[in-house]
């Protein structure tokens, strides 16, 4: 129609990155990916708490709860957080407190013997979900971390700045995931071989109980970035 600019053909395939800065940025998500946090204590915890499946279950949550930061990043919600500092602690007093909750409910039924130590059922999968998407969701940290480095690796001279955006955020959501899933196998293993000595296996539960309590301090105590 007259008057009206055509879209570029295949305008999209230029928001690929290049196979190097592909490989920068999946060597530094990587990394980051690795260093423990909220989410990676509440993924062991589970897993120690209820087997591979409740552990699954919460890399699932943490994978939703990632997506929200994609989805809030790209549109530039996550931007307007960092920069309000009202709803910079109104974010991170929900998911300290949170936390604390979690280290608390997770210290209580470290003490509830060998019942607790059984398969989780479905519906406690889905709370476990649900929960794994909230410590994720509302943490500033994550926020903070996808609007400091993923800007780094976007070239505005590409356009389409949201999906370049939307596309390195999936990859360090895949990577965080991925690290998830490692916890759970090694958490399984380590659970499987205390599977006879209940008393052990509660101390660790009580350890990831207050790791978890002691994350939701700390985020409670962060401040915003200047």
């Amino acid at each position: 129609m007259a008057g009206f600019p055509h879209p570029e053909p295949n305008a999209w395939r230029r928001t690929i990155p290049s196979p190097s800065t592909l490989l920068l940025f999946v060597g530094a998500a990587l990394v980051l990916a690795a260093l423990p946090g909220p989410g990676l204590f509440y993924i062991a915890g589970r897993t120690l708490a209820a087997g591979r499946a409740d552990g699954l279950a919460s890399c699932v949550g943490s994978a939703l709860g990632g997506l929200v930061h994609v989805l809030a990043g790209a549109v530039g919600v996550s931007a307007l957080i960092m920069a309000s500092a009202t709803a910079f602690t109104v974010l991170k007093l929900v998911g300290g407190l949170y936390l604390i909750w979690l280290g608390i409910q997770t210290w209580r039924s470290a003490k509830g013997g060998l019942e607790t130590l059984q398969a989780a059922p479905v519906a406690r999968r889905t709370r476990t979900i649900r929960q794994g998407f909230v410590v994720e969701a509302t943490n500033p940290k994550t926020a903070a971390f996808f609007l400091a480095l993923i800007p780094q690796f976007i070239d505005p001279s590409q356009g389409h700045v949201a999906m370049q955006f939307s596309i390195f955020g999936l990859i360090s959501v895949l990577l965080n995931t991925s690290m998830g899933v490692l916890v759970v196998v090694l958490a399984t293993k380590l659970r499987q071989y205390l599977a006879g000595r209940a008393g052990v296996l509660s101390r660790l539960r009580q350890s990831s109980a207050i790791i978890l309590a002691s994350l939701g301090v700390s985020l409670l105590l962060t401040r915003r970035p200047t």
